[in-house]
């Protein structure tokens, strides 16, 4: 069985890793609350779903692609992507492209089949040319131009011929690029394009459409959970007198968490197993305290108690997402009808 947690492609010789603190450097989003709700207005936004699973970044070369996870591991995996330089079959290959997207696992309905597929939504550099500074509708329009149609085009061409020299179905998962629409299919979106999903999806993702792209903290890259899928990434150890603890960071700095515990319902290991792990844990209202979900293998830092503070429902209990599902509906469509006054 397939998991977000499985370690995918091979390890690369310790002399070409990254040495240091090397930082992750993709865009993160910031949840949507009532003090950014204005950005929706003011600026041009699209909405896509937010897929639950994992995050990497992708570098293109000649010498093969390497799959950056968010705590800076880097595996290489054997993918092939071609360039329209020429049209032939067998043409030029990209070198230094870099992607950013999401790994999910589908499901096929009717097999149940398991799949592996990495979601692309956005590029940073193509073909050893920043492209950052472009707003992300060029990105997004290349993204599909540059990389996913030659792609198309020769594992096509390959199929039609009698020997084919390269296996596309031998490839460790498959590639397409994440679609993006208008806040007008909000409701479309949620309420019948996510259930029909074959992978887990648990929200919104808000994308400026002439945003440049801005590594790390984003604060105009806007994310909406479901609130029962809310959760929160700490960092549980078992100190020297069993107290089980969660932490978070603060200024760079594991802050202890006081009188935040966690549950592990229906898990066989005891949670001496965990200690000295990140694992994400959603909020239980009535027993007023945190469950585990997972671990997140992809993650070598909890979260941020700023951005703990900014999901923060009033001035206690846990982190909350400030709107249901009706009012980001609501929203989406005052949104556009305010614009067409």
């Amino acid at each position: 069985m397939l998991t977000n947690d499985d370690v995918l492609g091979d390890e690369i010789p310790h002399d070409q890793q990254v040495r240091g603190h090397a930082q992750f450097p993709g865009s993160h989003p910031v949840s949507l609350n009532r003090d950014n709700l204005q950005l929706l207005r003011q600026r041009y936004y699209y909405a896509t779903w937010k897929a639950d699973g994992t995050r990497y970044m992708m570098l293109i070369t000649i010498d093969g692609c390497y799959l950056i996870d968010r705590s800076f591991n880097i595996r290489r995996v054997q993918m092939r992507f071609p360039c329209w330089h020429n049209k032939g079959v067998g043409g030029m290959s990209h070198h230094l492209t870099l992607l950013d997207g999401e790994m999910i696992i589908d499901t096929l309905p009717d097999s149940r089949k398991q799949e592996r597929r990495y979601l692309i939504y956005d590029m940073m550099v193509l073909n050893n040319e920043p492209i950052i500074e472009r707003p992300f509708y060029e990105r997004w329009k290349m993204l599909e131009k540059e990389v996913i149609e030659p792609r198309n085009y020769e594992r096509h061409n390959i199929y039609q011929g009698r020997n084919p020299y390269y296996r596309f179905d031998l490839e460790p998962f498959r590639v397409r690029r994440k679609d993006f629409w208008l806040l007008s299919t909000v409701n479309k979106v949620l309420k019948e394009f996510i259930p029909k999903l074959s992978h887990e999806a648990d929200g919104l993702i808000f994308q400026g459409w002439d945003d440049p792209y801005v590594p790390r903290t984003h604060e105009g890259l806007l994310k909406w959970k479901y609130a029962q899928l809310n959760s929160v990434d700490f960092l549980f150890e078992i100190g020297s007198d069993d107290r089980e603890q969660l932490f978070l960071h603060e200024r760079g700095r594991k802050k202890l968490m006081e009188g935040n515990t966690a549950e592990f319902r229906e898990v066989s290991d005891p949670p001496s197993s965990f200690s000295g792990k990140i694992i994400e844990c959603s909020w239980d209202p009535d027993r007023q305290v945190w469950v585990y979900m997972r671990i997140r293998t992809d993650k070598s830092t909890p979260n941020d108690i700023n951005t703990y503070r900014k999901n923060k429902d009033g001035q206690q209990g846990p982190p909350a997402y400030k709107f249901s599902t009706t009012e980001v509906t609501d929203i989406a469509n005052w949104l556009l009808c305010s614009r067409s006054r």
